[in-house]
């Protein structure tokens, strides 16, 4: 692994700014189902739940059992969701991003067992919420709406394309996204990099369900060009590019929203000196922006993208599984927990593009089956566990 010391220099100015290069995201037509899990995906999920094949099998049974696959889930929606920092105040927010997950929990039940009360559960969660809220509102707002805004697409894109029942509001949950949603994530955020990860990924999600071409494109730059700032790449040079709007145009800014971090090595995250977790959100929003995006026919795992994915989860990996902490690194001490975010990632480059990468593979193996983090992350060892599709 390469090290970079920092360059003692001051006044860098723009030296790490970086424009995403221009792309034709969006797809002459969508596919659907499309955000994160296709049909494809789906159908193999099924196929081996059904045949009691590993590690599917388990996933499923994990899922099964789970709060957020209760028939007798009854929604708590809440007209205006408040969340402060870190949750408190929490009016509705661990309702809100429990019940999206619940809905989506339901459209994977619905799908694999083909029972249709499912499919109904899922569709009454999200009619509950689309009746109810308008608003997200205190400083956590921009992170709720991506975190809620993740999971509702997913729901709703399994359920619009493949239950052959109704949906009678159907339109009503697409005027939700489209308007207490996506203005929200749309913006981004000059918070750290999960957060706009996270809104983008969002953003993405409800594009596809909305058909919206121009969020789409926007979305998908915006997350191009925060993605090369939240992992840092040897060949980036002397410090980590920047999100313009953010004004990082000097080293010492850089170093200071790096959390103090003043040794760049390939892998590193903005967060990795913050904890594990905040990363893992980051990570995770990365491989599934990427994979949305692959259904939808732009494959970014060859780009920058799947690169600085990869070095990501490689580096996060390795200290996860309980490699020494150089001194250079976080002041010589981590906070680990990464969470049940590699299986994307790891499916996407192992065993689609035949990459090594041993810790990732190891790290993996041993959290099967994953399961949710309980905010926008949810059984992505059943979906995309060793999916060829």
């Amino acid at each position: 692994m390469r090290r970079i010391p920092l360059l003692a220099a001051v006044g860098a100015l723009l030296v790490g700014a970086f424009t995403a290069p221009a792309a034709h995201s969006a797809p002459s037509t969508f596919v659907h189902p499309g955000v994160t899990v296709s049909k494809a995906q789906l159908d193999f999920a099924r196929t081996e739940v059904l045949a009691g094949a590993q590690p599917w099998k388990s996933a499923y049974d994990q899922m099964m059992a789970s709060k957020y696959a209760d028939l007798n889930r009854t929604p708590t929606p809440w007209a205006t969701v408040e969340c402060g920092s870190y949750s408190n105040p929490n009016y509705g927010c661990t309702d809100e991003r429990e019940d999206a997950i619940a809905a989506y929990t339901d459209a994977l039940a619905w799908y694999i067992t083909k029972d249709a009360r499912y499919a109904q559960k899922a569709i009454q969660i999200m009619d509950a919420w689309s009746a109810t809220i308008t608003s997200h509102t205190n400083s956590n707002a921009p992170l709720q709406t991506g975190w809620a805004g993740s999971s509702w697409p997913k729901a709703a894109e399994i359920i619009r394309y493949t239950y052959t029942g109704t949906w009678a509001n159907e339109a009503r949950f697409a005027t939700m996204l489209r308007n207490v949603y996506l203005p929200t994530v749309i913006k981004g955020s000059n918070s750290n990099g999960n957060w706009e990860l996270s809104m983008m990924e969002a953003a993405v999600g409800i594009s596809v369900f909305l058909e919206d071409k121009t969020s789409y494109d926007t979305a998908m730059a915006k997350f191009r060009t925060r993605t090369a700032a939240y992992v840092y790449l040897a060949s980036d040079g002397s410090v980590p590019k920047t999100v313009p709007s953010q004004n990082l145009d000097t080293t010492a800014k850089i170093v200071s929203y790096w959390q103090g971090q003043s040794t760049f090595v390939t892998g590193l995250t903005q967060e990795t000196c913050r904890d594990f977790t905040h990363t893992g959100y980051g990570i995770s929003a990365i491989s599934h922006v990427a994979e949305t995006s692959r259904i939808q026919g732009e494959d970014l795992y060859g780009t920058d993208v799947g690169e600085r994915l990869r070095q990501a989860l490689g580096f996060q990996a390795k200290y996860q599984l309980g490699t020494a902490v150089p001194s250079w690194l976080c002041g010589g001490s981590l906070n680990l927990g990464l969470g049940p975010v590699t299986e994307v990632g790891y499916n996407a480059l192992h065993n689609r593009l035949g990459i090594a990468m041993t810790n990732t593979q190891t790290l993996t193996l041993n959290n099967r089956p994953a399961g949710s983090n309980n905010l926008f992350v949810a059984w992505e060892t059943l979906t995309h566990g060793d999916n060829p599709n």
